[in-house]
């Protein structure tokens, strides 16, 4: 379990490269939620390290203020910027394929939202053998339709804790609710979504 207290002190005596060694220590985490909320057009055309190190020259401006008052982890902190960044990324890339003649609504690159294309895809990413080809399609199919009919707070607290790994203390700091409540979110959209899955097989679901 990381000393978030400790990081904070690391961060305040040796600055850039208590950063960087923060930075890499959560990048695995932080590489998923990029990969789970980019924008799905831009599929090929960005790499989610490129948007991390991108990250990092954007914290490093931001440290200061951080450090100054550091009412979050430094992981939802970090959290936080990488998603900025990711934005920044969204417009650039949008703008570029703007430029190049396509139709491509510029607004949508201001909110990161995780798909429940994505979140199927990582739910299912077990099923490669040709023998459950058959079912992979189906299965994402339904996990989409399961996702996309939960309450919108209850889905990205579901998310939240089961796709981005957060802990609970975690959630209610990003949602801005009570622990109790992420809580109690988590647990209501988990079994909705178990009741929802149920006969559904060949998959794992969040627990």
């Amino acid at each position: 379990m990381v000393d978030h207290a400790l990081e904070i002190v690391q961060l305040d005596q040796a600055g850039e490269q208590a950063l960087a060694d923060a930075l890499s220590f959560h990048a695995s985490r932080l590489l998923r939620i990029v990969e789970l909320r980019i924008d799905p057009r831009l599929a090929g055309r960005v790499d989610a390290t490129d948007v991390l190190q991108e990250t990092f020259l954007e914290a490093r401006k931001r440290l200061g203020r951080y450090l100054e008052q550091p009412r979050v982890s430094l992981f939802v902190w970090l959290r936080g910027v990488t998603l900025d960044t990711l934005i920044t990324v969204h417009r650039r890339h949008l703008a570029q394929m703007r430029d190049a003649g396509r139709e491509v609504p510029l607004q949508t690159a201001a909110a990161p939202q995780a798909s429940s294309l994505s979140m199927a895809r990582w739910l299912i990413a077990d099923l490669t053998s040709p023998s459950q080809a058959a079912i992979r399609d189906e299965t994402a199919r339904r996990i989409e339709q399961v996702l996309d009919a939960l309450d919108d707070v209850d889905r990205e607290v579901l998310i939240l804790r089961h796709f981005e790994q957060l802990s609970n203390d975690e959630v209610a700091s990003v949602v801005g609710v009570k622990k109790a409540a992420a809580s109690r979110r988590y647990m209501r959209a988990l079994a909705r979504f178990r009741e929802a899955m149920t006969g559904v097989s060949g998959m794992d679901q969040p627990g």
